[in-house]
């Protein structure tokens, strides 16, 4: 009885582990809070804006369409190439399937890389090619061909050749005697390739990641580039529908009537009769109704004509989408939407030249390094008349990275300081030096980037943030490493949602980051340290292989226009350098704020951050791996 008793609990136990996570998701996705720690009571809400959301369903269309279309495909090809391996001797069958297994034994990331590399050499040969849905599906074909390989192999070692052979012999065609004798027999092993096939597409990320193009998102590669700045709670409704699906499937799988009671036999025959007609009929069907209905619902949405849209690839929540909206509806051209996570990670996309954007926002140091590797085109400003809002003193600033500004428009701007919580922090900050107060151990939150993290620590010790001295860099890295036993995580974008909800003391941050956190905390403080910090800028650039630059340039002068850079300031909080914007501010308190508009005094005492070369960047990136690893 104990012993009974104590294996329902260990069981119970195993189960709340496995289920806890996803019960949670079901949770929050009737929240009507959006922040995760807080219930802001029960609602539905998520669900009506989940299918008002049109870049999550359009991510979930493609999901399923890339899935079931590379599943179908792959399936023939594999199933058609396993007949051949079977067809060969021995030996030469040994050697095709260990050529076959390559794929599936290396990891994922070889295979995203080699086949992205494979794209953008075809560019060599086709100037216009770029990557894009059609890159994703054979990508996705190729990854599966093997396994659906690997799954129907064993069924065709288990057929007897003598029985095809006595079809023939009987005169049967060979095609005849192949779908009545052998497909029959290895029919299992190809419904297994396509299931397996089907679920591996589906649940890919890295092959899509690099072999995806602007406007293309499956929901792996949604969610991921959500993960930085918060997933939204569409995506918790989205993944709840999602359980509860196959949930149900696995319950109408496994409720099926014992085969062992006599009287029930003709039942059972019922139900798995109508098992069959639902698995092998009514849901494909509907799966391929799904497909080709959304195909037309969005090719009905019209942006398909490439002389009439914008390629845009910018940060993640760096602009609100009504003013894309707004954009489409004012000028007839469609804006195909792309987000990025870091400046390093946008870099190489640009420059393997792979997607061709029209409009990219980097940070200050990246467009010196995209210039003097001539990755931009001059911007023609007499089609950006709107320009005339942006304060002269934004474009002084800009020429540390752009001397002549002929590539750059300011987009927005901001500084790096540390926000503190006043009812955890007993004291008045105005240093850095908190970030090292054993006091506050495991209550510190640092930015997980390499020059924001070593800006901190150059500047407590008095030097620029754009050190190219050893000595002062391996002064910056020991103490990092000594700071780090301190920290009780280095984030991105998390910051914002620890310091709201009271998770930690204080941490670093950008100042429109800080402007959000107010917002919803009143106890948190934002100050830029004596010692000095970082001040940047994002600015709009137009890179060398823009296929609309007319309509890049438009776009811009777009952004430019009071109301609209005034929308994009209330939306992201970041400050703008649009002058006649923050006239339009009607908060006093906010359009005087130090926070978002820092004065003199403050940014005298800031660097922008500056482009050091290959050199200091490998060095740089060498020392923050010392510090992580250890």
């Amino acid at each position: 009885m104990i012993k009974s008793t104590l294996q329902k609990i260990y069981l119970g136990f195993i189960l709340l582990l496995l289920y806890a996570p996803i019960i949670t998701l079901i949770v929050l996705s009737f929240n009507s809070s959006k922040t995760r720690s807080k219930w802001g009571g029960f609602s539905g809400k998520w669900y009506t804006a989940l299918f008002q959301n049109e870049d999550i369903m359009n991510a979930l269309y493609t999901t399923l369409t890339i899935a079931l279309v590379s599943a179908l495909v792959a399936t023939l090809i594999g199933t058609m190439a396993a007949i051949g391996i079977q067809a060969l001797n021995a030996k030469f069958r040994t050697v095709m399937m260990t050529v076959t297994n390559i794929p599936m034994l290396n990891a994922d990331i070889v295979t995203g890389i080699s086949l992205m590399l494979l794209f953008i050499a075809c560019r060599a040969f086709f100037p216009k090619f770029s990557l894009g849905f059609a890159t994703v599906l054979l990508s996705h074909i190729t990854f599966n061909i093997p396994y659906v390989i690997l799954s129907v192999m064993p069924k065709l070692k288990q057929t007897s050749k003598y029985t095809y052979e006595a079809a023939l012999d009987l005169g049967a065609s060979p095609l005849y005697a192949f779908f009545k004798v052998v497909f029959p027999d290895i029919f299992p092993g190809v419904s297994s390739g396509f299931l397996l096939a089907f679920t591996m597409s589906l649940d890919d990320f890295v092959i899509t990641h690099f072999t995806k193009g602007a406007g293309v998102d499956t929901l792996s590669t949604k969610i991921y580039s959500e993960v930085r700045k918060g997933i939204k709670p569409e995506m918790y409704a989205l993944s709840t529908l999602l359980f509860v699906s196959v949930l149900f499937l696995l319950i109408l799988v496994n409720t099926a009537p014992q085969d062992n009671v006599v009287k029930k036999k003709k039942e059972v025959g019922k139900f798995k009769k109508a098992a069959n007609i639902v698995f092998r009929r009514v849901i494909p069907a509907i799966m391929v109704i799904v497909v080709v209905a959304g195909g037309f619902f969005y090719s009905s949405l019209g942006k398909t004509n490439a002389s009439e849209q914008v390629v845009v690839y910018n940060w993640g929540e760096y602009i609100d989408p009504e003013v894309i909206d707004m954009f489409e509806e004012e000028t007839g051209i469609s804006v195909i939407y792309e987000e990025f996570e870091t400046n390093e990670s946008m870099y190489p996309k640009v420059q393997a030249g792979a997607v061709a954007y029209d409009l990219v926002c980097p940070s200050d140091y990246m467009i010196q390094r995209m210039i003097e590797n001539n990755l931009l085109d001059e911007i023609n400003f007499d089609n950006v008349p709107n320009i005339k809002n942006i304060g002269e003193e934004y474009f002084k600033q800009s020429k540390s990275f752009d001397p002549e500004n002929k590539y750059s428009i300011p987009y927005c701007w901001g500084t790096v300081g540390i926000l503190y919580n006043k009812t955890m922090v007993d004291e008045e900050v105005d240093s850095w030096s908190i970030l090292w107060d054993e006091k506050y151990a495991d209550q510190i939150l640092m930015q997980n980037s390499v020059r924001d993290a070593f800006a901190v620590a150059l500047k407590y010790s008095g030097y620029s943030l754009n050190s190219k001295d050893l000595d002062e860099l391996e002064e910056a890295k020991e103490l990092l490493m000594e700071q780090k036993p301190l920290v009780q995580a280095y984030v991105v974008d998390q910051v914002r949602d620890k310091m709201i909800n009271n998770e930690a003391a204080v941490g670093v941050i950008y100042s429109g980051e800080a402007i959000y956190t107010q917002s919803q905390n009143s106890d948190l403080v934002y100050v830029v340290p004596k010692e000095g910090s970082n001040v940047w800028i994002d600015s709009w650039v137009i890179p060398k292989n823009a296929q609309n630059k007319e309509n890049a340039e438009e776009f811009l002068n777009f952004l430019c226009r009071a109301d609209i850079a005034k929308k994009n300031f209330d939306y992201i909080t970041y400050s703008t350098p649009n002058t006649a914007a923050r006239d339009l501010i009607e908060d006093e308190e906010l359009r005087n704020s130090t926070t978002a508009f820092p004065d003199a005094s403050i940014l005298n005492r800031c660097e922008t951050f500056q482009y050091l070369g290959t050199k200091f960047d490998d060095i740089y990136n060498e020392l923050w791996r010392e510090i992580k690893s250890k």
